[in-house]
Formats: C-alpha cells, structure tokens, sequence
C-alpha cells in the first residue's frame, strides 16, 4: 500500500522538470522562428527557409486564430471601459454645460422682468405726464400694525415728506419719513393712512382709508351716490398732494344698512405694494392734476349734504399729508411736519 501511495503522487521534482523543459521548448520555437525569418529574408523568394517558414505558418496559423479569438473579447471589454470613461467625461461637461446655460437663462429671464417693470412705470409717468424720480423698494414692514416700505432715494435727491409714491398700478402711499438717502412711505392700507378718492364712473367723492388688517374702505359715499362692485377707484386730487385720475383700486363689495347714510365699500387695490421693487416718487404737480374748481365746488356741495342729513359741521376729509421724522433712515435728529386736510 505504501508502494503505491507513492507512486500515485507526482514528486515535486517531476514537476519543476516538466516546467522546465516546456520553457525551453518555449525558447527553442523561438528562436527557431526568428532564424527562418532571417534567411528567408535573405533568399529571392524560394528556396529552403522560405518553403520552411511557408510551412510553419501553416501549421501555427489555427494557434494563430485561436489565440485571436481568445483575446478579441478582451479587447473589446477594453474598448467598453474605455468608451465608458468616456461617455462619464462627456456626462460630466454636459452637466456643468447645462448648469451655465440655466443661470444663464435665469439671468435673463431677471432682466427682462426688470426691463418690463421699468417700462410699465414709464408708462405711467407718460400717460399722467408725472415730474417723478425713481426709487428701488429695499425693504418693508416687518410688524403686523403698520404697512410702510423703505426706498432708495432720500433728500439728496430732491425728495421729501408728504410726497406720494406710485407703481405701475397706481398710487401706493406717501412719504413720512426722508434721510439723506432713504425715505419711508406709508402704503394707503396702512390704518393711518387716507386719501381723497371718487368712484370714476359715477364722479361720486369718498376717502379711500386703510385699516389694522389691511383693508381699503371708501368711506363717505352717501347711499344717494351711484356705486357697483367693479367700478373703479381713483385719486380725486382734492387736498393738492396725490395727482387726480390714479389708480386707487376696484371696488369689491357694497353694503348698505337700515338707517345708514353711508355705503360701507371694500375696494381691492390693483397689487400688493411690497410685491413690486421699482417706484415713482412724484415730486410735483402741475395745475392740470391739481383738482379743478369744479371738482372742489362738487366736493363741498356734497360736505353741506353730509351735513344737513347728519347734522354735524365736519367737512369732507382731504388727503392726508402725513407727519414723519425727517433722517431717520441715517439716524439723523428728527422733526416732524404737520399736514393739513
């Protein structure tokens, strides 16, 4: 049993001479092939080493191919690794192509909003032939009891308080407080804020006022004055501080009680004042937006009616002209200026 265990397992040594003799037949074809391709290099194209190396290249030529097919899928497995890293770079710049081209166009798409916002103020300074200087919003109101906005422009550039501000969509508050560099306006929903408004259809004059929630009320509109939701709300110009014909709004609802002498109106304004970032300062009237003498006249007309049906001796309430604190935005002393009604 001995005996045959050992001669059933291959000795090392066996092996290492099988290794060996394999590389030097290695060798040996080796340089055997390169001896033929010597000579017959040096032959006219016949004689014993070409017929030699004719037949050897026929005898290795199915190593040949077979070798071939053997390494042609690697190669190809190459190729796909390579073309994979390829199409990861261009992934790659196509990505970073595609983030340029959407800041890109987010840029644009800002300057043509800000290009329309620019025009829609120029025209309304053509269409009411304002004397104004423009403003950019930079920021509002962060309490819950007060509606005003801060703006760019102060007293260096000619600004001052009780000048009214507009939008594109019309009139939007008042300034009560000018610095040398910054002014703050008071929007006409703020609860302090009134202005002298008529209801464009009918010609029949109110005061637009505001309230704690933000809410525009006309007030003063007898229940004789013709109203209905839709129509619109504009400056009177009456009191010489907001041009006349601006929008103020549309009116939203109309309510009358038993007993009442007045509607109770709720006008929606045309936008949200903190929502634009460009205004109009105007900076003066000229006699042509001032209220006419026929306006004033149909005004106090209406207070006498007022007051006989209520029997009281208070007159039509003009435009607020607010008082503020001048510097205030620079941290400048204060001084207040009293308006009149």
């Amino acid at each position: 049993m001995a005996r045959l265990a050992g001669v059933d397992q291959p000795t090392p040594g066996l092996r290492k001479s099988d290794s060996d003799s394999g590389a030097k037949l290695f060798v040996f074809l080796v340089v055997l092939s390169l001896v033929m391709f010597t000579m017959s290099a040096r032959e006219s194209g016949s004689g014993f080493f070409t017929t030699m190396r004719g037949g050897f290249m026929t005898v290795t030529t199915p190593l040949r191919i077979v070798g071939s097919a053997l390494t042609t899928p690697f190669q190809a497995l190459g190729n796909v690794f390579s073309n994979l890293t390829a199409t990861q770079e261009t992934l790659s710049e196509l990505r970073e192509e595609n983030e340029r081209l959407s800041a890109k166009n987010a840029e644009l798409q800002e300057e043509a909003q800000a290009a329309k916002r620019l025009q829609d103020l120029l025209g309304l300074q053509s269409s009411y032939s304002l004397q104004s200087t423009a403003a950019r919003i930079i920021s509002t109101s962060t309490d819950s009891w007060s509606r005003v906005v801060v703006i760019d422009r102060g007293s260096s550039s000619g600004l001052a308080i009780g000048m009214p501000v507009a939008n594109s969509s019309g009139a939007i508050g008042q300034i009560i407080e000018c610095g040398a560099t910054s002014a703050t306006v008071r929007l006409i929903a703020d609860e302090n804020s009134s202005v002298s408004a008529l209801v464009q259809s009918s010609r029949a004059q109110g005061v637009l006022t505001g309230s704690a929630g933000g809410t525009l009320h006309l007030t003063l509109i007898a229940i004789d004055q013709s109203v209905s939701v839709g129509d619109s709300v504009v400056t009177s110009g009456l009191g010489g501080v907001y041009p006349k014909g601006l929008p103020l709004g549309r009116v939203l609802s109309v309510n009358k009680n038993d007993g009442d002498l007045y509607y109770t109106i709720v006008v929606e304004p045309p936008s949200s004042a903190e929502s634009f970032e460009e205004v109009l300062v105007i900076t003066s009237l000229t006699e042509n937006q001032k209220a006419s003498s026929e306006d004033i006249a149909k005004a106090d007309d209406q207070d006498s009616s007022l007051t006989s049906n209520a029997g009281e001796t208070t007159s039509m309430p003009r435009d607020s002209e607010s008082s503020g604190t001048s510097g205030v935005a620079d941290g400048s002393s204060a001084s207040d200026s009293q308006g009149t009604r």
